[in-house]
């Protein structure tokens, strides 16, 4: 297979055979570059990090189970450096294409797996969500992809960044095949999941799209009030300040843990970031024990308000993103505000340690806008049998 996109890690050639047999027998499958393989070197997105680490001896357990389902593994794919941004771009691999948007990043950290699934190279691609990481991807590259329920599926043999926030997570550009391969790394059917409930439309959340995706949005919301029946509208950010008060309650706690979990090996190695992680591994040595800590507490009410809201399997509905994925040759501050945008969003599920999917439904401007449903804890299989069942009804998939 030729990498025509600059997905996939470059000087490496990883391809593994899937079981002869199984639910994923046929369908191929790509891991971003944070994912252990048995006898290779895990790269992260850094050249210091690759030379620093050893083989892997064994498999993640996500990439096993893909594999004993029959899927073919073809190669470890681009993330953003130790998997901390949104935007895709890598200093030193570079950035790889968005073929759903041209000339637009494909968003981040697991900016490799969207861009492969997006390109055709593979039929899925398992990434990682630790703010946005298969969200935003997903939102930009015109995919469907899901943040499970923090905790529901191991993370052996993946690299962390956040480990209170980080899930793995993966990519398809249909929704029943992100069915199944949720059923297999579930271990469970999605057609016993529960039927969801009510629909809330969180208004606050829609407050920070662009105009015009919020309106081009407006259209497939009517058609999930349609098929919910009850509709409600809620405040997601509030009491709390509002959602960018939430935003900034999450960078200090996750601020924290990624200085617990990668200060060490960086204040040994010094290794050479590109100049946007730098500037970010330089900010979180800034956040104080102090601070974090105040934070904690807050977290925790946020989400027992979240999962209060969310009874009788509610669904909740957010943007994916704010709008569509910025120009690659987007200025710094442009794609940082950007970014804080986002963050807002992406926040509540990952505070919260929802499951969280999003739904390619609508484009701006040719480009892909993606549309997201957050569940109650443990409802992941309700959300893949729900998108599956909705996006199967007519005129509700854009075609990328």
């Amino acid at each position: 297979m030729k990498d025509t996109l600059g997905a996939f890690v470059p000087g490496t050639d990883v391809r593994l055979k899937g079981a002869d047999a199984g639910p994923l027998a046929g369908f191929t499958f790509a891991a971003k570059d944070i994912y252990d393989v048995e006898g290779e070197v895990t790269g992260c997105g850094n050249p210091d990090w690759a030379r620093t680490h050893g083989p892997a001896a064994a498999a993640a357990p996500a990439v096993q189970a893909l594999l004993d389902a029959g899927a073919e593994l073809l190669g470890k794919t681009i993330t953003d450096e130790l998997a901390y941004s949104l935007n895709g771009q890598n200093f030193h691999y570079g950035t790889p294409t968005n073929v759903n948007a041209p000339g637009r990043i494909p968003g981040g950290s697991s900016s490799g797996s969207a861009s492969a699934v997006a390109g055709g190279l593979v039929d899925l691609a398992l990434g990682s969500d630790t703010g946005g990481s298969i969200r935003v991807p997903g939102s930009y590259c015109g995919l469907f992809g899901l943040r499970p329920t923090h905790g529901r599926i191991p993370l052996q043999g993946i690299m962390p960044l956040a480990p209170s926030f980080d899930t793995i997570g993966w990519f398809a550009r249909d929704a029943a095949l992100l069915r199944r391969a949720g059923e297999v790394l579930f271990g469970e059917s999605a057609g016993d999941a529960p039927a969801p409930g009510p629909l809330l439309i969180a208004e606050d959340a829609f407050d920070l799209a662009e105009p015009a995706a919020e309106e081009l949005l407006g259209p497939q919301i009517g058609r999930l009030v349609t098929r919910l029946g009850r509709v409600e509208p809620v405040t997601v950010g509030e009491p709390g300040g509002g959602l960018g008060a939430w935003m900034t309650r999450f960078r200090a706690l996750q601020a924290r843990e990624i200085w617990a979990t990668h200060g060490a090996w960086i204040a040994e190695t010094k290794p050479r970031f590109g100049p946007e992680i730098a500037e970010r591994f330089a900010w979180v040595q800034t956040i104080s024990d102090a601070d974090a800590e105040a934070a904690k507490p807050e977290r925790e009410a946020f989400a027992e308000r979240l999962a209060a809201l969310l009874v009788e399997n509610a669904l909740l509905c957010l943007p994916s993103a704010p709008g569509i994925a910025p120009r690659v040759d987007a200025s710094a501050e442009a794609l940082v505000d950007h970014r804080y945008r986002t963050l807002s969003l992406t926040c509540i599920a990952a505070l919260a340690r929802l499951p969280q999917i999003t739904l390619p439904l609508a484009q701006l401007d040719g480009c892909p806008l993606g549309l997201s449903l957050i569940g109650p804890p443990g409802s992941d299989l309700t959300l893949l049998a729900f998108a599956e069942a909705f996006t199967r009804e007519a005129d509700t998939a854009p075609g990328f």
